[in-house]
């Protein structure tokens, strides 16, 4: 049927899950489409069927508990700050809590009730409101279809935008006996159709995805390494734990990570007994000898409501249609229901010579893992756009992160990842370029070219002007692009987010230069402009002067007191940081990187899995710090705002830990080691959103975790490597193992001598790793200037 362009016949997908005889109500029918198309696949269900016969489908917004007392308190007249200290009493996490609870559980709510008639009336009135529905919106997937005018079954609406809408909501359309598409715009889809046309930009032949083999071992190597930044439903560190731990090396090994990786399995313990299996430190073992095929794919793990269904079937000779019912009766877990569906199964048993015991056995085995089965059509249809990426990834490398940076131009914490995941695989991200960037991030030979929509205030009117204007030839300067585009769309303001953003230095002019004439530059370029626009009249008859100017190179026009050298690195990376939203081409944590191994830092990202109370200590720069006085005495504590080469995180430093010398140092722009411990407030969060995420859509896809740290300590990045005993190890490639090569090396060491004693290794053969303790005497004082002068001389010339 093309639903999905996997073939389920090699993967045992039954139909009958999807439809069957005895199935009462309709299916939905869920189709994902690149984003940028889905208009196009409604436009084309119009011109199918009929517009008065195609219908988008109405989401009704009701009054949940923090949003009644807003709506209500705005309209008793409260100010914002006497709302908000109501409705801050409602628990953000939890979107079912109803006032009531919040009422019972909450001292200074039943306090300000019995005291305050403004706040008795705010309640009264919002419980009565809580759960009415607020306003009318439009489903983000559904359409439904009808044979014949939509108003013969239902009232319809029109959008905000024109559109066709329903008036009864998804649950009452399926009522109607309509058939209910869920259209669903996937971002992944587009990064798959973007890589593939990134791929033929390069001149290279796009693989054909329809006829992909699920057999490429690369791929799997990938999956097992947890190599996963930007590979669907896989990319959260836990998924990437157990993938590490499961080490997949078939298709069907990623349909059932895809299906266990829920919470309902991974709080039962499925997932560990699964991975135990396949590696053979537990046998496995089946039910009942005749459901060996059944369960071999899984490893006698049940995993799938189709492997339930096929249980009944085999064991008890219930059709696939039944067995549906009996898996959503054991869903559903209704006592009445199940004990007639009892008697049902170890009668049909007792027919195949099955006894009673076991029977029963099976039956309990199926309930207990029918809570946690997933729909396996599901999880293979996932899991072959997981295995898409997964091969795109592994062998069109840069095509691919290019896609996937451009897909996630608007988040910069995402854009950081991704770009920090590029320089681990040895990809080269080079600076946005006026000649060679387009708007979104290329691929070209082999490196990553910068997207000019990843630069702050520069709009896509301006970037089309900049690439259209190119196509008379590569920019020589900063002038000559203003006097080729329309300056009135690439505004002094986006031509300053470019320089600082480095998309100029393809010019050989330094940025401090370019914003030093900025100004004047485009001056000239607006009064040649207009000069050019009086071609024809009296005053172009006049014989023009021609005056003779040096031009700065790169600039285009000849300013004598520009300043030509470039910017200090630490304000040149900050104009870079605000116009890009991050360091890109280096970063003030960039020196201290085998450092920060050698004291085993924790980066921020890992931390994404760490647990409440866990134990933070890691090199980071603080980027914005927020002082607020303690109600109670009035103390100074502090929220800083934190990042480091993968991520971001906020600390928060109490009275206690807040102490003189922890402000001056939040206050530099130093890199600075924290101590700390994972803030078990923020965890829990995080625990449940991600709970109610992956129960409401059932993908296991947590979302990014804000990390959030309770401080105990601060000190300079550079006192802590200089302090730190732990050994510094050098290595030595073995084709500096000369005489001459080890004695410069000594002289190295010696001239940053200190206290932390240093260690060598070298690689022998191919194949040794030698180990070597140094004297004492050769101990030293580590550091980013110790460290270049070591890879300097390990790698001369």
């Amino acid at each position: 049927m093309r639903i999905t362009n996997l073939d389920p016949l090699p993967f045992n997908l039954l139909f009958e899950r999807f439809l069957n005889i005895e199935r009462v109500s309709l299916p939905d029918i869920d189709v994902d489409f690149c984003e940028r198309r889905r208009t196009r696949v409604i436009r084309h269900m119009a011109d199918t069927y009929g517009e008065d016969s195609v219908s988008q489908i109405a989401a009704f917004g009701t009054m949940k508990a923090k949003a009644v007392i807003h709506d209500v308190g705005r309209a008793l007249g409260m100010s914002f700050q006497d709302r908000a200290s109501i409705a801050k009493l409602v628990p953000a996490n939890d979107p079912k809590i109803h006032i009531r609870d919040v009422f019972a559980a909450s001292e200074e709510l039943q306090r300000r009730y019995a005291s305050e008639p403004l706040i008795k009336k705010l309640i009264d009135v919002s419980e009565k409101l809580e759960g009415l529905t607020r306003q009318a919106s439009m489903h983000a997937a559904g359409l439904v279809v009808s044979d014949g005018p939509m108003t013969d079954y239902l009232p319809l609406f029109r959008g905000r935008h024109g559109e066709q809408v329903t008036q009864f909501d998804g649950p009452m359309v399926e009522q109607t006996g309509l058939v209910k598409f869920d259209f669903l715009g996937l971002k992944t889809m587009t990064l798959i159709q973007d890589t593939l046309d990134n791929i033929s930009l390069e001149g290279k032949e796009p693989p054909n995805l329809d006829t992909l083999p699920f057999t490429d071992q690369a791929t799997y190597d990938l999956y097992s390494r947890g190599d996963t930044d930007g590979v669907f439903q896989v990319e959260s560190s836990g998924m990437r734990q157990y993938l590490r731990m499961l080490k997949p090396s078939c298709f069907e090994d990623v349909i059932a990570m895809l299906a266990l990786y829920r919470p309902g399995p991974l709080g039962s313990g499925m997932v560990d007994e699964f991975i135990r299996r396949k590696h053979g430190e537990v046998p496995v073992v089946y039910p009942h000898e005749s459901l060996e095929e059944c369960l071999r794919d899984t490893y006698g793990v049940i995993v799938y409501q189709e492997q339930v269904m096929q249980i009944a079937q085999i064991i008890a000779g219930y059709t696939l249609g039944g067995a549906d019912l009996l898996r959503r009766a054991m869903g559903k877990k209704k006592a009445e229901a199940m004990a007639q569906q009892r008697s049902v199964f170890v009668q049909g048993a007792a027919k195949k010579g099955i006894g009673e015991e076991k029977a029963n056995e099976i039956f309990d085995l199926m309930e207990k893992f029918a809570a946690y089965g997933f729909n396996k059509s599901h999880s293979a249809a996932y899991a072959q756009i997981s295995y898409y990426t997964a091969y795109l990834k592994e062998h069109y490398t840069s095509e691919f992160m290019a896609a996937l940076m451009t897909s996630e131009m608007g988040n910069q914490d995402k854009l950081l990842k991704y770009i920090s995941c590029c320089k681990d695989r040895g990809v080269e991200v080079l600076a946005p370029s006026v000649n060679y960037s387009h708007r979104a991030f290329t691929s070209h030979g082999g490196k990553i070219v910068f997207g000019l929509g990843g630069i702050k205030n520069v709009g896509d009117e301006a970037i089309q002007e900049i690439v259209s204007a190119r196509k008379d030839g590569e920019y020589v300067s900063l002038f000559d692009l203003c006097t080729r585009v329309n300056l009135r769309k690439v505004t002094k303001r986006v031509l300053e987010a470019l320089v600082k953003g480095g998309a100029f230095d393809c010019t050989g002019a330094s940025r401090q230069a370019l914003l030093c004439c900025l100004d004047q530059v485009v001056e000239k370029a607006q009064k040649k402009a207009k000069s050019g626009a009086q071609t024809g009249s009296l005053f172009s008859l006049a014989p023009q002067m021609k005056v003779v100017q040096e031009k700065l190179p790169g600039v285009g026009i000849n300013i004598p007191d520009a300043a030509l050298e470039e910017f200090a690195d630490d304000v040149k990376l900050q104009n870079e940081k605000e116009a890009l939203g991050f360091y890109l081409t280096s970063h003030p944590l960039q020196p201290f990187t085998q450092q920060i191994q050698r004291l085993r830092g924790m980066t921020l990202e890992s931390l994404q899995e760490a647990g409440g109370g866990a134990e933070v200590h890691s090199a980071v720069l603080v980027t914005s710090v927020r002082e607020v006085l303690t109600k109670a005495r009035g103390q100074r504590m502090a929220f800083a705002q934190l990042e480091d080469l993968t991520g971001h995180a906020e600390v928060t430093f109490f009275p206690k830990a807040y102490t003189e010398e922890v402000q001056a140092l939040l206050q530099s722009d130093t890199p600075l080691w924290i101590d700390g411990t994972i803030d078990p407030k923020s965890q829990e969060e995080t625990e449940q959103q991600a709970e109610q995420d992956m129960d409401e859509n059932g993908e296991g896809q947590a979302p990014l975790r804000e990390i959030k740290i309770l401080g105990s300590r601060v000190r300079t990045l550079a006192e802590v490597c200089q302090t730190n005993m732990e050994p510094v190890l050098v290595t030595i490639p073995p084709d500096r193992l000369d005489a001459q090569s080890v004695a410069s090396l000594k002289r190295i060491l010696e001239n940053h001598a200190g206290p932390v004693p240093c260690e060598a290794q070298v690689l022998l053969d191919g194949e040794y790793w030698y180990h070597l303790a140094l004297p004492p005497e050769l101990s030293v004082t580590p550091g980013p200037e110790l460290d270049r002068a070591v890879q300097a001389w390990a790698r001369p010339g």
